[in-house]
């Protein structure tokens, strides 16, 4: 199962807006009263005070939880894994302990303690961890009461993952005026992190002909190893014309071992998901019935445009799949710290969701 902040706001909006709320932790004294939500995906309006430090409902000011951070908890959740809110939104946002006790009042969250993990030298214990939110969805407890679930999870704390583009230059191609320079970059390294990670599996990359003078590494992105020069070259297509010239635009194909074609994807960072999928199409009615992966690829909050867009009648039969941009940069760190190899092309299902029903 998979939670969107749309679903997270549904589930605060259906809490009590009569009521005061407490925080999880016991020591905050602090309420907590919904104001208003806005639907579907936020912002949500609270107030909070301190009633033991002579505040007022009346003199709190009303404070935003916003669309970014429900956001960034709603990719956070996996189902039965504990995550602590403050490791996962840092010093950012100073309204993430209200998201947490206001989830933790919906039927479908608890709190608890897993046990960390510390090491030291070469002893390790097991101490009582921190506070943590988990999401249980088939165990649903009354909706509008803080309640602890007991696990015996425990929890070993890495540092972050963190991803490293090399700065790149875009060509004058595509420094259209109409689109934002950093939405433009940020599509680029998305591109450049796919080619990447086909290089690690050994596949051999086409990437859209209007990229390919991309400077990345101090080369163009067209002259680097693993990145196929013309489509003609390819046995797969090269007998049909019209699946070349549909080809030609499509952001990134994964080709390997001039028999497979592991995936065709289209980055939508600035243009609408249909465009995207209106380009694969045109491939798919171009060739003749063949395996492989049609996967849009686009920030995690567009999922539902993604589901909504790949389920029209037109664009079924690509049986689409859903790539977050926190997917691909997860397999791209993988990729930049562990160099994995000798993986099937089933190793890339795992990070890419069937959204057709």
């Amino acid at each position: 199962m998979i939670l969107t902040a749309a679903n997270i706001v549904s589930a605060i909006n259906q809490l009590p807006k009569n009521r005061l709320y407490n925080y999880v932790n016991p020591r905050n004294r602090g309420l907590i009263k919904i104001c208003h939500i806005q639907l579907p995906e936020g912002p949500i309006y609270i107030k909070r005070f301190n009633p033991s430090a002579g505040e007022t409902l009346e003199g709190a000011a009303e404070e935003p939880i916003s669309t970014q951070m429900i956001w960034r908890v709603a990719n956070a959740l996996k189902e039965n894994q504990p995550i602590n809110l403050d490791r996962i939104l840092g010093a950012s946002y100073n309204t993430r302990s209200v998201l947490e006790a206001l989830l933790a009042h919906t039927p479908q969250f608890y709190y608890c303690y897993p046990g960390r993990i510390e090491s030291i030298n070469a002893t390790t214990a097991v101490k009582r961890g921190h506070k943590h939110l988990v999401w249980l969805p088939h165990n649903p407890h009354e909706p509008g009461v803080l309640t602890e679930t007991e696990t015996n999870i425990v929890i070993s704390e890495i540092p972050t993952i963190e991803v490293y583009y090399d700065s790149l230059v875009l060509p004058e191609t595509i420094e259209t005026p109409e689109i934002d320079i950093e939405i433009k970059r940020r599509h680029a390294q998305i591109q450049v992190a796919l080619f990447m990670i086909g290089r690690q599996l050994n596949f051999r990359t086409w990437v859209a002909q209007n990229d390919k003078g991309i400077i990345y590494q101090n080369k163009r992105l067209g002259e680097m190893e693993g990145i196929i020069s013309s489509l003609k070259d390819e046995r797969l297509i090269t007998a049909f014309d019209e699946a070349i010239k549909a080809a030609s635009f499509i952001d990134v194909i994964w080709f390997k071992n001039g028999r497979l074609m592991p995936a065709v994807i289209e980055i939508e960072h600035t243009t609408g998901i249909t465009s995207g999928l209106t380009r694969m199409k045109n491939l798919y009615d171009a060739l003749p019935p063949f395996p492989t992966r049609y996967v849009i690829v686009a920030p995690d909050a567009d999922r539902a445009k993604v589901v909504e867009e790949a389920n029209k009648p037109m664009f079924r039969p690509l049986n689409a799949r859903f790539c977050p941009y926190s997917a691909v940069e997860e397999l791209y760190a993988l990729c930049q710290r562990r160099k994995i190899r000798g993986v099937t092309e089933e190793f890339l299902d795992c990070f890419m969701e069937p959204v057709v029903a």
